[in-house]
């Protein structure tokens, strides 16, 4: 009996580079000098299911943080993002709140005395504490207006370069994902060829241990065709094949547009390991074809795992 054999579908990935992914991981930093102080910004990122965003403020730069966050949103989807500014104040700008001062070094004193403490109270220490220096010191709202567009502007400086680290590693990413996808949808057709060609194989086993048990009786083709129809239907991945072939298109559609990828293809990459492995459970390991499909499958499950570990690192 012979079977006519199927022309699996190629599934073709050619998705343009013109939008690149970003990676979840990388860092920028920026340094802003205007009449005699300084702020210096660093932005660091690493993968996170959602976003993440830890601020370091200086005292007294609370006032900025709602902006400072808008700003760092609209650049970062999703990641865990760690941002420090650093405030050096020109000389002469230190203000001490000596009255709040005061109320420490007593406290401090009344401690001393009370417990029998021995040290003296450390001016360092106090002058740390919350409230002691203000390097911002107290602006007038159009004052305060102009330094936060300074804030803003060394801010965006530090995210443009994060963002460049972030586009250097998405391109790599984006090579080893196509590389990865195009290596699947190969597999997926040559276990799609082959699966062709289960039917005949099903016939003739069955023809064979049907002739090792009666002998060389005769036997009727068209119940022997039947029976493998039936072993053949149980065994049926065409399903399977449709599935996976849908997925890489949309793997390469995601690719194409990259909002929110890393979400998206670790989504398809799930529903791909599920269809592997339906693949290895209706597949026969008893003869060539079989150990071929098996082998080729379990090919396809290794380099799926291997981009989800990928994926877990892009925006």
């Amino acid at each position: 009996m012979s079977t006519p054999k199927a022309s699996p579908e190629k599934v073709p990935l050619k998705s343009p580079l013109k939008s690149p992914l970003k990676s979840m991981t990388g860092f920028g930093q920026a340094r802003l000098e205007r009449d005699g102080w300084a702020l210096r910004i660093h932005v660091r990122s690493v993968n996170h299911r959602y976003l993440d965003l830890r601020l370091r403020l200086p005292e007294g730069f609370e006032a900025f943080e709602p902006a400072i966050r808008q700003a760092v949103r609209e650049h970062i989807r999703r990641g865990h993002v760690e941002a420090t500014l650093r405030f050096e104040p020109a000389a002469g700008s230190v203000r001490v709140n000596r009255e709040l001062a005061s109320a420490y070094l007593r406290a401090a004193e009344e401690l001393r005395h009370e417990f029998g403490f021995a040290a003296e109270p450390d001016l360092a220490v106090i002058l740390r504490l919350p409230g002691v220096i203000s390097s911002v010191g107290e602006l007038s709202e159009e004052a305060q207006a102009e330094f936060g567009r300074h804030v803003l502007a060394c801010l965006e400086e530090a995210l443009a370069k994060l963002d460049e680290m972030r586009e250097d590693e998405g391109r790599a990413l984006l090579a080893e994902v196509r590389d990865r996808l195009e290596r699947i949808a190969a597999s997926t057709a040559r276990v799609e060829e082959k699966a062709a060609r289960i039917p005949s194989a099903y016939a003739k086993r069955l023809e064979t241990r049907i002739s090792e048990l009666i002998g060389q009786a005769p036997m009727d083709p068209a119940r022997v065709t039947q029976e493998a129809a039936l072993l053949a239907e149980r065994c049926d991945v065409t399903e399977e094949f449709t599935r996976l072939r849908s997925h890489l298109r949309q793997c390469d559609a995601v690719l194409a547009s990259p909002a929110d990828a890393g979400k998206k293809l670790d989504f398809l990459l799930q529903e791909m390991q599920r269809e592997a492995n339906t693949l290895l459970s209706k597949t026969p390991g008893g003869d060539e074809a079989g150990l071929e499909i098996t082998s080729l499958a379990l090919e396809i499950k290794s380099e799926i795992e291997k981009l989800r570990e990928q994926v877990q690192n892009i925006e």
